[in-house]
């Protein structure tokens, strides 16, 4: 099977078809949910809430991220209260095949936040948060549409967005 999409490149960031990771242990588990919960926790700390050695933890989070399962530290930014007081979701309609090329021009693209290639009636999903409305127009019909490949777009406002729960990491999650 030659499906270049699904295959790992290190040039592109998708990530479907990678080989997958270890299986995660209970431990693993709540390393994760300690650290979705407070990503600036101390080792120390974490490896008492998870009930192992200093060296474990730093361990377990070290094969984390050399297996992709952690892909990177950040900070949780309301858009609003930074400057970023629009945001939508904008859907692509793409030629057939182009998707790696429509990849790469948005992720070049400032105020793009998020894109997906996605299933239905439109192909990808894309977060978009800028300054105002006039800055979103612009990067919608000048910036995303000048892109190859792109045949049509459709933009949905948010007018007001909360985060949900998202995993729980504990022992009855999935492998």
């Amino acid at each position: 099977m030659d499906d270049r999409t699904s295959q790992h490149d290190p040039r592109h960031s998708w990530r479907t078809g990678q080989s997958p990771p270890s299986p995660l242990d209970d431990v693993d588990r709540a390393i994760l949910g300690e650290l979705q919960q407070d990503g600036r926790v101390s080792v120390r700390t974490l490896a008492e809430r998870v009930h192992v050695s200093r060296a474990n933890a730093y361990a377990r989070i070290n094969r984390l991220l050399s297996d992709g399962v952690i892909t990177g530290f950040s900070a949780d930014v309301d858009a609003e209260r930074a400057g970023l007081g629009t945001s939508a979701f904008v859907l692509l309609s793409i030629q057939q095949n182009t998707w790696r090329e429509v990849a790469e021009a948005l992720g070049e693209l400032p105020f793009v936040e998020h894109y997906a290639l996605v299933g239905g009636d439109f192909d990808v999903l894309t977060l978009v948060r800028t300054p105002n409305n006039a800055e979103l127009r612009r990067i919608v019909l000048e910036r995303i549409h000048e892109i190859p490949g792109v045949r049509s777009t459709r933009t949905w406002l948010i007018f007001d967005e909360h985060p949900g729960k998202g995993p729980i990491w504990t022992t009855d999650s999935p492998q």
